[in-house]
């Protein structure tokens, strides 16, 4: 067993301004099917549209922001939840003060950066 708080995990660059990830669960830690991201989003700040053939299941943990596949957008806050499905447009704007969020993905290589793998 692994406990921790996520504050003790660093946060790190996800390459898009006023967006950082912890990497709470991940192949590191022994993890085979599932790794645990938690995303801080500043106001204002966006990752753009984009997919994966990989599902995410996302829960809001704080604040408020807009999620879209480029046809629709869905305003979610704090308690809300997320499925999107394997190659779903997706991307997220934070429209509140700061929105922070859990999602989770499949231990795959291709989604889950070399130093999560050591």
């Amino acid at each position: 067993m692994f406990a921790k708080h996520y504050t003790e995990v660093p946060e790190g660059d996800t390459g898009f301004e006023g967006v950082t990830i912890r990497w709470l669960v991940s192949p590191r830690l022994g993890a085979k099917n599932y790794a645990m991201r938690y995303f801080t989003m500043k106001k204002g700040a966006e990752i753009p549209i984009h997919h994966h053939d990989w599902e995410h299941e996302i829960f809001i943990i704080r604040g408020e922001g807009t999620i879209t596949n480029g046809r629709e957008d869905v305003h979610v806050k704090a308690g809300d939840f997320l499925y999107v499905p394997p190659n779903e447009p997706h991307g997220y704007r934070a429209t509140g003060e700061t929105l922070e969020f859990i999602c989770i993905i499949p231990a795959k290589k291709e989604a889950i950066p070399e130093e999560e793998w050591a």
